[in-house]
């Protein structure tokens, strides 16, 4: 099972501002550790909001909207996604980013092709 490990943006990220020396090297570890366990598929951050846009399109009409955006707690900072055996497996790995982060993070299950399946357990899990 795959799953994306996400950490939110803040006001300092969305301000261009790199994060603690200290807090980055805990990162880094876990990224490491990750990686040495054979689960990590990838790990990125990602520019500040102000560098992005949103795009829409409605009745074939495109609004394409430049950031910055307002709310820097529904905006992602970075991505982590590993293959795992299970919720509980991507949650312990969860917990350690979000100890190194000083933050909370999200978990979300990717959808695998399996899960189009009619028999298939994706909102069991």
């Amino acid at each position: 099972m795959r799953f994306m490990i996400i950490n939110k943006a803040d006001a300092d990220s969305e301000a261009g501002k790199f994060p603690p020396p200290e807090i980055g090297q805990a990162v880094g570890q876990v990224v490491e550790d990750l990686s040495k366990a054979g689960v990590l598929l990838f790990a990125e951050g990602v520019h500040r909001s102000a560098l992005g846009a949103r795009v829409k399109v409605d009745g074939g009409k495109r609004t394409i909207t430049d950031g910055p955006f307002a709310e820097t707690k529904e905006l992602v900072g970075g991505v982590i996604v590993v293959e795992v055996r299970n919720r509980d497996e991507a949650i312990e790995w969860a917990a350690r980013l979000a100890e190194a982060l000083r933050d909370e993070v999200e978990v979300r299950r990717v959808v695998e092709e399996a899960d189009f399946d009619p028999d298939s357990d994706l909102y069991q899990n």
